[in-house]
């Protein structure tokens, strides 16, 4: 077989990999409905089905071209060294999102102070375990914790992430508790800074894009994730004219694809502008790998090859320009 052209392996910086159970059993509902059934589906989660099912959800991303994932997590702490040795088992990098969780959800996502989730992310680091830190909302941490996690990230160059602005109701809830929106409480409480990546973004406002921009923050866009909850279009061109970084993420994992995930972020920015030009090539090929490598603090990951002999790219002069405009993850090799 001759040898295949190589490009750098796709970076997937925000995924919860327990959720691909949930394809195909939850349409029909609303965002909040959706909630519903994802925390039931947590609730039964062990350390023993993490490890087994999370090495098949990363199986799959490397059959896909991820060679590496940021696993936002808040299954336990067993479940995060079943989840690492899970990633080791598929032959993935991976970067453990750790999540502080300190109201809402269910009571296994939370732990009791900010301290007793500094011991557990202390715990892993000494495993040897690639961490960031991720408080995982703002209706999820309260200003307090907020404000000491910043801290933290800062002082130890950690990468920190951090679901903000996905839904109306959670900015409406943040304004009605802190008189701010959600970037705004984020940026206020020392969150905001060029190792943050905020996830989804779809709903910020003007002033809280010239936050990101000033901090230097990433975004994640996990379109095809968003697009199936129904949480909106990312303001490209918006975050764009800012020079606001974005990366992608296959978050619910409804669909494992980095070149759909492309394919649609470039889709949306098409629609909003009315231009087939937003975005070059090379351009979403970063965003798709070296700007997720960034965001996770990644020194290295794996190349994956293109196997330019794939029926999808029969006939094809420039074959990276197909790539992103047409092919699935098919052509990929990992």
């Amino acid at each position: 077989m001759p040898q295949l052209p190589r490009v750098p392996g796709f970076v997937n910086a925000h995924c919860h990999a327990f959720q691909r159970a949930l394809r195909g059993r939850v349409e029909g509902g609303d965002f909040w409905a959706w909630r519903e059934t994802m925390l039931e589906l947590a609730r039964g989660q062990t350390p023993e089905h993490v490890r087994a099912s999370y090495a098949d959800v990363y199986g799959e991303l490397r059959s896909a071209g991820y060679t590496a994932v940021g696993e936002f997590h808040y299954l336990g702490l067993a479940e995060a060294h079943a989840a690492a040795e899970a990633a080791a088992a598929a032959g993935i990098e991976l970067v453990l999102l750790h999540v502080a969780y300190a109201r809402g959800g269910i009571e296994r996502f939370r732990q009791g102070s900010v301290a007793d989730y500094l011991r557990e992310l202390e715990e892993l680091r000494k495993a040897g375990v690639h961490v960031g830190v991720a408080p995982h909302s703002v209706r999820a941490c309260p200003r307090e914790w907020l404000e000491e996690l910043g801290r933290y990230a800062a002082e130890h160059g950690l990468p920190l992430h951090v679901h903000a602005d996905e839904q109306p109701r959670e900015i409406e809830e943040c304004v009605a508790e802190h008189g701010l929106r959600p970037l705004e409480l984020l940026d206020a409480c020392g969150c905001l800074g060029p190792r943050t990546t905020v996830v989804h973004a779809t709903n910020a406002d003007g002033h809280e894009l010239d936050l990101l921009a000033a901090s230097g923050a990433c975004v994640c866009a996990c379109p095809t994730t968003e697009a199936n909850l129904g949480d909106g279009f990312l303001p490209v061109e918006r975050l764009l004219h800012r020079g606001i970084e974005l990366c992608i993420g296959s978050d619910s994992n409804v669909r494992i694809d980095p070149l759909e995930e492309l394919r649609e972020l470039d889709g949306i920015a098409r629609r909003q502008s009315g231009r087939r030009d937003v975005f070059a090539v090379d351009d979403l090929l970063a965003i798709g790998s070296a700007v997720g490598a960034r965001a996770l603090i990644l020194d290295s990951w794996p190349e994956v090859g293109v196997d330019v002999g794939h029926p999808q790219l029969a006939g094809v002069e420039d074959w990276r320009n197909a790539l992103v405009a047409s092919c699935s993850a098919d052509v990929l090799v990992a």
